[in-house]
């Protein structure tokens, strides 16, 4: 049978070491060919000349389609859609993706944009790319926004379609080696399920997929994960779900699957705290002897005051502590995610997490932490709340593009109390190294963490941080020592770092 034609896919570039090839176009792509469609897919991650090989590509294709994520990421997607605006004004180009999604009507403002696919995309492409073969009308393909002579037009949404009825992912495109040269080991993104079932205030899950869990069956989960890891030689599947054992029974299943196979690798995946707390020992030991190595949790808060403002009445700090140690008695590394910052927290609010989580760290060496600053992403459930408290909101893609995702752009965290928010999680940091990492340190570290470590511990007590002599103890000490950052654990740069 012969091709209906060619469909570009583009990923752009963003900062730190790629998972693996970029999932999402991995589906999109099975579903184009399956479709008969020849398919180019272009990840900046692995292709320094993308935007020559974007302009190569095009000349004969039908659209080109672009993923896109809130922040930074945005800059490639501009700066290449423009670029094939401007070679082939009349090529269609497509965004997709969760910003496109979110903020549809606002993406397709955009001259370079011509069409925006929303939500689960692969059939809504697939019938896009056989309207613009077969020169017909984009009126009826559910899930797809698109302009005409200025005027948008979103078309009705798209029913979601099980995961088990969709094919699996190209991976067979994946450059599995340039992948595995950039990051330092051979990994795999794969996903078992998108959604999760709750509604969490700042979270823009619950937007996408309206709170539907949609998973892959457990046996196909199984069968595809060990083919996978034996056909590509991979060390590590990072599971991309949102939530991975909403489901304990096919999660299980699955532990056990990879266990009867015989097939030895690491996988990782994120949950929340009450999931993990519903399995028994046993079953967590299950988890860690089918190769999980780690788990991240969403704990964002040990304040039940906060925890109730996110919606998060699911999270308890109880189950935080036994999530700790039902993890470590499977021998599988824990990270806490932390938000400060959020919309209604006090100085104590932050004093109970930080004192919280320290006392969690100490009791259990598997834990570390990812404190970040309250992010307002868009169209989450309280932007009404945030535009009343005088929250920039960006306008459109070049706005969202200059977003720096973690920085801080809330007008109640400035000056002293931000800067005091930043000497408390500096030096809460601090002391879980210190917690982690004795056995590994030299003479000249390890003397000065004992000197630090008792003081540290005072303040995050007392929440004293005026005269932060640890801080530039410590700094001094790295600066010695391979020039290593005690509090970020990066290389520091050559100019004097402000440690406080």
């Amino acid at each position: 049978m012969l091709s209906q034609g060619k469909v570009v896919l583009f990923y752009p570039p963003y900062d730190g070491p790629p998972l693996g090839a970029p999932l999402c176009l991995l589906t999109l792509a099975a579903s184009l060919r399956e479709a008969n469609f020849d398919v180019v897919m272009i990840d900046a991650a692995i292709e320094p000349n993308y935007l020559t090989r974007i302009e190569c590509e095009s000349v004969d294709a039908l659209c080109v389609g672009i993923s896109v994520l809130t922040g930074p990421m945005i800059r490639g997607a501009i700066e290449v859609a423009s670029i094939v605006k401007s070679h082939a004004p009349w090529l269609p180009v497509i965004f997709g993706g969760w910003h496109p999604s979110l903020l549809p009507d606002e993406t397709l403002g955009e001259s370079f944009v011509d069409m925006v696919v929303r939500g689960q995309g692969e059939i809504t492409l697939v019938e896009t790319a056989q309207a613009l073969a077969n020169k017909k009308s984009l009126r009826n393909i559910a899930g797809l926004s698109w302009k005409s002579n200025g005027q948008h037009t979103h078309n009705v949404d798209r029913k979601i379609e099980s995961l088990d009825s969709l094919p699996l992912p190209a991976f067979d495109l994946t450059n599995f080696d340039a992948y595995e040269e950039i990051a330092g080991i051979r990994k795999l993104a794969y996903a078992t399920s998108v959604g999760c079932p709750y509604a969490c205030n700042y979270c823009t899950d619950m937007v996408f997929y309206k709170r539907r869990f949609n998973a892959l069956s457990a046996d196909r989960t199984v069968a595809e994960m060990i083919e996978l890891v034996t056909r590509y030689r991979i060390e590590e599947v990072a599971l991309l779900d949102s939530n991975f054992p909403v489901q304990l029974p096919r999660a299980l299943q699955i532990a056990r699957g990879i266990i009867d196979s015989g097939v030895k690798f690491k996988w990782t995946f994120q949950a929340s705290t009450d999931f993990l707390c519903r399995m028994s020992e046993d079953e967590v030991r299950l988890l860690g002897a089918s190769g999980v190595s780690h788990m991240g949790f969403g704990t964002e808060s040990t304040s039940d005051s906060v925890l109730k403002l996110m919606n998060k009445r699911h999270q308890r700090v109880d189950e935080m502590y036994e999530t700790a140690r039902k993890a470590q008695l499977g021998g599988i590394r824990v990270t806490f995610n932390l938000i400060f910052g959020y919309p209604g927290e006090t100085e104590a609010d932050r004093i109970m997490t930080f004192q919280t989580m320290s006392d969690i760290g100490r009791q259990f060496a598997n834990v570390s932490f990812s404190p970040n600053i309250f992010t307002p992403y868009p169209g989450i459930p309280i932007w009404p709340q945030l535009r009343e408290l005088g929250v920039p909101e960006p306008k459109n893609l070049h706005e969202w593009m200059e977003m720096p995702l973690g920085a801080n752009m809330l007008p109640w965290l400035k000056g002293n109390e931000l800067a005091r928010l930043q000497r408390m999680l500096k030096y809460f940091l601090l002391n879980n190294q210190i917690d982690r990492q004795q056995k590994s340190y030299s003479r000249l570290r390890y003397a000065v963490r004992f000197i630090v470590q008792t003081p540290i511990r005072w303040r995050l007590r007392s929440s004293n941080y005026s005269f932060p002599w640890e801080l530039w103890l410590s700094n001094l000490s790295e600066r010695i020592v391979l020039r290593r950052s005690l509090v970020t654990g990066q290389e520091l740069p050559k100019e004097t770092v402000n440690a406080c």
